[in-house]
């Protein structure tokens, strides 16, 4: 189980930091129906990942015989290490320049008109349709599958992951409904902080498991 863990949790990681859902659940929270919103927007992001990742899971865990890593997922490593690097250059050109922020989408325009159920559906699109989010996604959930764990021990990832994937959702809600009145104050600070710097933490995290998905595909291949 500790190598199935271990194996997704940069990628969870990359998920939780992710800008566009912090955004938008702050969004969300500020408007006049933000508990429902919120919560419903968690709900949808936390279901659109948990059948992802279970999918990929189940998926790959067939066609993995006797507990041994099959050559299809090195090649399937070595195609995601080498998206990863070509996304994290992205990432760093396009990050904000010192003192600039990025224009946010027309979507997070209309915040403040969304139902519980809009917020849902935009929460499984921001998991499902980024294609950073799915990348990752995929490639922790692969190395999920292809791991040496139990049935029991993969299903105990697969849940850890998802958790954690969902943190750039759940910390947001639950500073909300616990955090009295610094939680409007704490959660804009929040926002500003990932829209500045977001660009080049994710660079540096996609760059680092593109180099570890090519350095594990080249060893397993070769």
């Amino acid at each position: 189980m500790g190598e199935a863990i271990g194996s997704m949790l940069t990628s969870a990681v990359g998920i939780a930091i992710s800008p566009l859902p912090l955004i938008a659940v702050i969004l969300m929270l500020a408007t006049p129906r933000g508990r429902v919103n919120g919560i419903a927007f968690t709900v949808g992001w936390l279901g659109a990942l948990a059948v992802l990742v279970a999918a990929v899971v189940t998926l790959g865990s067939g066609l993995t015989d006797d507990g041994e890593k099959p050559t299809w997922a090195y090649w399937l490593k070595l195609a995601l290490g080498a998206l990863f690097v070509v996304l994290a250059g992205k990432q760093w050109r396009g990050r904000p320049r010192e003192g600039h922020v990025s224009a946010p989408p027309k979507w997070m325009q209309a915040v403040d008109r969304f139902t519980a159920a809009k917020s849902a559906g935009l929460a499984a699109v921001l998991v499902a349709a980024n294609p950073k989010n799915l990348v990752l996604a995929v490639g922790g959930a692969v190395s999920i599958a292809t791991s040496a764990a139990s049935a029991g021990g993969k299903t105990v990832a697969a849940v850890l992951m998802v958790l954690i994937g969902s943190l750039c959702t759940l910390l947001p809600v639950g500073v909300y409904l616990v955090g009295g009145d610094r939680a409007t104050h704490l959660l804009g600070e929040w926002k500003a902080w990932m829209s500045v710097h977001n660009g080049a933490i994710m660079a540096a995290v996609l760059a680092v498991l593109g180099a570890k998905y090519l350095g594990d595909a080249i060893s397993g291949l070769w």
